[in-house]
């Protein structure tokens, strides 16, 4: 197979970090980012000739734009893009401040939208390629003391399946991974909580997930190698899923979800369907 041209916004830690490494390993080129980018200097190291480490901070004006220039100056192109950079937030709707939600958002949503434009152009000249969306089992159901997270992330599913639309006469594909928990420093520094703290939460089911952050970070079940192993081969494929879910632990969750849809569609249809004029 070519070697494939990467970005992949938020190389430090995490799971951009073990597919920076499993993408350099295989030969890749990649230009690797973060927002202090000497914490990627050993990847350069290891692959002077396919590593270039660039600042990326996707909430700044320019940032991105001058990392595709990279790609392309350095390696003529690009054909992988993973929007992978995000940080996390515990804590029920009514304890979220304005100061704590919004920077989410920046990060979560619009940087993505501004990489994502920025890319564009070039995955176009390259005759296609894909767009990796690192969203999260939270984008595919809510849940209590998430809300803020899930919002972001339900976001990031609409935005890509109509880019996914729009983008696939060029040839690029979409793909929009979904992870469970994988043992990573998500829970640990890109995890933030609110502030507000509310006793008429802590017994409930959003006091729960201050405690699972506490309980279960560094302990998650789920292998970031495995994930990765699993990523590389839907951008690799011939026609890969547009939703990539990943771990046991999600897809229970969604077919619950799904379950439970279903059902009400089924219970209301008759009634909430017949909602046209009587002469339409």
């Amino acid at each position: 197979m070519t070697p494939r041209r990467w970005l992949i916004t938020g190389c430090s830690a995490g799971l951009g970090r073990v597919l920076a490494e499993a993408v350099l390993d295989r030969g890749d080129q990649a230009v690797v980012t973060a927002r202090d980018p000497r914490s990627l200097e050993d990847l350069v190291a290891a692959h002077p000739g396919t590593c270039r480490a660039v600042t990326l901070d996707v909430t700044r004006e320019g940032d991105a734009a001058a990392a595709i220039s990279v790609a392309e100056q350095e390696f003529g192109g690009l054909d992988v893009l993973v929007n992978n950079a995000g940080q996390g937030m515990v804590g029920a709707i009514e304890e979220g401040s304005p100061e704590e939600y919004r920077p989410l958002f920046e990060t979560n949503v619009f940087g993505v939208i501004e990489t994502t434009r920025a890319a564009l152009p070039a995955l176009r000249k390259a005759g296609g390629g894909r767009i990796v969306m690192m969203s999260s089992g939270a984008g595919i159901a809510g849940s209590a003391g998430s809300g803020y997270y899930n919002a972001t992330k339900f976001a990031v599913e609409g935005l890509s399946e109509a880019l996914a639309q729009e983008v696939s006469p060029f040839g690029i594909a979409t793909i929009i991974v979904e992870p469970g928990p994988f043992r990573t420093e998500f829970l640990g520094r890109s995890m933030r909580m609110a502030a507000a703290e509310m006793p008429e939460y802590a017994g409930i089911s959003a006091g729960g997930r201050r405690r699972y952050r506490a309980e279960h970070d560094g302990r998650q079940p789920g292998d970031p190698r495995k994930a990765i192993d699993v990523l590389l081969r839907a951008v690799d494929a011939e026609h890969p899923p547009l939703h990539l879910p990943l771990g046991a632990g999600v897809y229970a969750a969604a077919r619950r979800k799904f379950a439970g849809f279903l059902q009400t569609m089924d219970e209301w249809e008759p009634l909430a369907s017949r909602t046209a004029f009587d002469d339409a």
